[in-house]
């Protein structure tokens, strides 16, 4: 399903290929409401951060490409900065539906639609390298997005990937991480010789290896 999803976002945008080693997708609602444009606005201030982690940042809206022109403008008020990064215009509801935010009957067009009944596209993927879907949060309408925790969750992701760690809970880049229960002890002593810390048996803590 994601190989479709993919190849209608590139056919969305204009590009053939829009996977990079890492690919964020941030669904939006209607144009025009409170909390998105706040949020679009917050993610474009944001960019360099995701920039930096090699992630593609693609917003996505239920409505026609003339509102998300008119509504940057807005945007740029509100924020101080217009959104540099694409705005896929889901006017077919296609991507939405491919996602599974919206059911295969809510129509085929955008217009017409409130905010109420797109209120199920409060939706963030992100899209792994191997265009697997390694994480999704979905928000209710009045609750604004917190993309400093898109952002850790990023740095865990990309970290878990490379290294047989995973970190715990509230865990920021640089803090210690637990390293996976499936490597045993004598495999633990080959990666890490200066040791780790024995919290239960099941928990053994150890240095971010990215630092």
């Amino acid at each position: 399903m994601v190989k479709r999803i993919m190849k209608a976002m590139a056919n969305s945008i204009g590009v053939s290929k829009v996977m990079e080693p890492r690919h964020m997708v941030d669904i939006q609602l209607n144009t025009f409401t409170p909390v998105c444009t706040t949020e679009l606005g917050a993610l474009g201030l944001m960019k360099d951060e995701f920039d930096k982690r090699n992630v593609k940042v693609i917003g996505l809206s239920v409505d026609g490409v003339d509102d998300h022109n008119k509504w940057l403008e807005d945007i740029k008020d509100v924020s101080g900065s217009k959104p540099n990064y694409p705005i896929i215009a889901d006017e077919d509801l296609k991507v939405a539906k491919l996602f599974n935010m919206l059911e295969g009957d809510a129509g085929t067009t955008s217009m017409g639609r409130t905010a109420v009944d797109n209120e199920t596209v409060r939706t963030i993927f992100v899209i792994r390298p191997d265009k697997r879907i390694g994480l999704y949060l979905t928000y209710p309408m009045a609750t604004g997005r917190n993309f400093l925790e898109i952002l850790r969750a990023i740095d865990s992701m990309q970290l878990t990937a490379k290294h047989k760690v995973a970190t715990p809970a509230n865990w920021k880049k640089g803090e210690d991480v637990v390293i996976l229960p499936a490597v045993k002890d004598e495999e633990a002593k080959k990666i890490y010789p200066n040791g780790w810390e024995t919290v239960k048996p099941y928990l053994r803590k150890v240095p971010d290896p990215s630092k």
